[in-house]
C-alpha cells in the first residue's frame, strides 16, 4: 500500500481479489491474526439413515446417476425426501465416488511417429443442410487423417459400402501421393467380419490393404475414442465446411460435381498449414503401387423375364433383348454398369438401401405398348412416370377415356418419348396442359413436334480479301520512310 498508486494494483501484486484487501485494510488485521472460518453442515444430513443402501446401489452399479437413485429413494419412502434434496444426493455420491469409488477408466496419450498411421470412418452430413438445385441432398463423407500431420482428405458417398470405402481411401491415397505402413477403422461391417466369422477383416478389405501394402487395424467394440484422431476432425471438418458455406452466402450447389469442388478447395486450404509435418511423414511413407485398383464388386447374374437383373438386393431394368442371359454387373460406389461380351451395355445410378428398384421405360416400352393390359398393374408402373406431366397426363386419359383406353394412348405417348425425344415430347405436353387442350393424344404430339420448324440457318457471305491492299501498305510506309 505504500508503494503502489492505490489498493487494487496493491491488492493484485500481493495476490489477492480488491475486496478481500478492503476487509483487512477494515479490520486493520493481519490475515494470519484471524481466527480459521470454521466450515460445516448447517443442517442434517437426510441421507445417513439410508446411505449404506444407497453405497451399495452404486457398487453393483457404477452406470447409475444420483438423480435416478434419488427417485428410487422416493419410491421407497413416501414423503420422506422432497425434491429439493437431490443436489444435496448428488454432491455426496460425487464426493464418495472421487473417494471411495471404484477406478475410473483411465485414457493413455499416444504418440504418432511420422507415417505410420492413416485412420478413416464415415461422417453423416445432412446436419449442414446443403441442397442440390433447391433439393435435398443427404449424402456422407468418407473421412481419411493422417494420425501424425492431420493432413486430411473426404470423399462424398452415399453409404457406408465397401465399394465407398475403396473409392474414398484410395481417393486420399493417391492424391497424398504416398502409403502409410497402417491403416485403421473402426467396426465397419464392410471391412470387419461380425463376431460369428473367426476371421478378424473381410476378404475383400483384406485384398484392398495386401494391395496397397496396408496393415490393418480396428478399433474394440463400443470403443470409438480409439479411432479419435478422425473422430475428432469429423467435428473440425463439419465445422469447417459450416463456416466454408457461410462465407459462400448459400448452401444451393448446381451439381454434385460443384460441390465436390468445393470440399477439394477447403481442403486445400486446411492441408496447406500441415506441410511441414506432412513433408516429415511423406519422407518414410511407402510409395504407391503402379496403377490402382478397381473399387467396383463384380458380379454374374441372369436378366429374368421382366427384363430385370438383381443386384445387392436391389433390382435394375436392362433392354428386353438380354433376358435369359447372362451378365455382369459392375457395382461401383454411385453407380451400376452392366456388361455383355466385353461391352458395356447400359449404366444407371446406384441404388441406395435395399428392396429398390429402379426401372427405365426405354428398356420394356416395346413390349408394353404390345401387351397394354400389363401396364394396370405392374408392379413398379409409378417408375413409367418420367416427370410430373406424364401422370398428369395419365391421370387426364383415364378420366377422359377410361382405364384401359387411357392405359394405351398413354404407352404410345410413352413410345414417343423413348423412340424420340423425352424433353421434347414433356415440353408438348407442357403447352396442351397450359392451353387447355381437351383431349391429348399420341397422334397430336406426334403432329405437334412434326410441325415444329427447325431453326433457321443463315447463309454467310465471307468477301474474299485482295492481297493486294498489303502491297499499297508497303508502298505506303517506304514512302513514309
Amino acid at each position: 500500500m505504500k508503494t503502489e498508486e492505490n489498493q487494487e494494483i496493491a491488492a493484485s501484486k500481493a495476490g489477492m481479489d480488491a475486496k478481500t484487501a478492503r476487509k483487512y485494510r477494515r479490520l486493520d488485521r493481519l490475515p494470519s491474526e484471524l481466527p480459521a472460518a470454521v466450515r460445516g453442515r448447517t443442517r442434517p444430513d437426510p441421507f445417513t439413515d439410508v446411505w449404506d443402501e444407497v453405497q451399495k446401489l452404486f457398487e453393483d452399479n457404477a452406470g447409475l446417476e444420483a438423480k435416478t437413485v434419488f427417485e428410487f429413494l422416493q419410491r421407497q419412502n413416501p414423503g420422506r425426501f422432497q425434491d429439493g434434496q437431490v443436489r444435496t444426493l448428488q454432491r455426496r455420491v460425487k464426493v464418495w465416488r472421487a473417494t471411495e469409488g471404484p477406478a475410473r477408466e483411465v485414457f493413455f496419450a499416444q504418440q504418432h511417429p511420422p507415417g505410420r498411421l492413416g485412420a478413416s470412418d464415415f461422417t453423416h452430413m445432412e446436419e449442414l443442410g446443403v441442397t442440390i438445385q433447391g433439393q435435398s441432398f443427404p449424402h456422407l463423407i468418407y473421412h481419411f487423417v493422417l494420425s501424425y500431420s492431420n493432413w486430411e482428405a473426404a470423399t462424398v458417398c452415399f453409404s457406408e459400402s465397401f465399394e465407398s470405402l475403396s473409392e474414398g481411401l484410395q481417393n486420399a491415397l493417391w492424391v497424398l501421393g504416398k502409403v502409410p505402413h497402417r491403416h485403421r477403422t473402426d467396426r465397419l461391417s464392410t471391412a470387419v467380419n461380425n463376431m460369428s466369422d473367426p476371421a478378424e477383416f473381410t476378404d475383400r478389405y483384406k485384398g484392398l490393404m495386401r494391395f496397397y501394402g496396408l496393415e490393418s487395424e480396428k478399433t474394440q467394440a463400443g470403443h470409438g475414442n480409439e479411432n479419435g484422431d478422425v473422430e475428432q476432425r469429423h467435428h473440425r471438418f463439419k465445422r469447417a465446411v459450416a463456416q466454408e458455406l457461410m462465407l459462400r452466402g448459400s448452401v444451393d450447389f448446381a451439381g454434385v460435381d460443384e460441390y465436390r469442388r468445393f470440399l477439394r478447395a477447403m481442403l486445400e486450404r486446411l492441408n496447406a498449414g500441415r506441410s511441414q509435418r506432412l513433408g516429415e511423414e511423406l519422407a518414410v511413407m511407402r510409395e504407391l503401387p503402379e496403377r490402382r485398383m478397381e473399387s467396383a464388386r463384380r458380379d454374374r447374374v441372369k436378366v429374368d423375364s421382366g427384363s430385370l437383373i438383381y443386384v445387392d438386393r436391389n433390382a435394375y431394368s436392362v433392354p428386353s433383348r438380354l433376358i435369359g442371359e447372362e451378365v455382369e454387373a459392375r457395382l461401383f460406389m454411385d453407380h451400376v454398369e452392366v456388361w455383355y461380351g466385353q461391352k458395356k451395355i447400359t449404366e444407371m445410378p446406384r441404388l441406395r438401401g435395399r428392396q429398390k428398384h429402379r426401372v427405365d421405360y426405354r428398356h420394356i416400352i416395346d413390349w408394353l405398348v404390345r401387351k397394354p393390359g400389363a401396364f394396370q398393374h405392374y408392379r413398379y408402373r409409378d417408375e413409367l412416370f418420367p416427370t410430373s406431366r406424364f401422370r398428369v397426363v395419365f391421370d387426364l386419359l383415364e378420366e377422359q377415356m377410361g382405364l384401359q383406353q387411357g392405359s394405351k394412348e398413354y404407352l404410345r405417348i410413352l413410345e414417343l418419348a423413348a423412340k424420340g425425344s423425352e424433353v421434347r415430347v414433356d415440353g408438348a405436353l407442357r403447352v396442351m396442359l397450359e392451353a387447355g387442350s381437351e383431349q391429348i393424344s399420341a397422334k397430336g404430339i406426334e403432329t405437334m413436334l412434326a410441325s415444329e420448324h427447325n431453326p433457321t440457318v443463315r447463309d454467310v457471305q465471307v468477301t474474299a480479301v485482295d492481297l493486294g491492299v498489303f502491297d499499297q501498305l508497303f508502298s505506303t510506309q517506304e514512302v513514309l520512310q
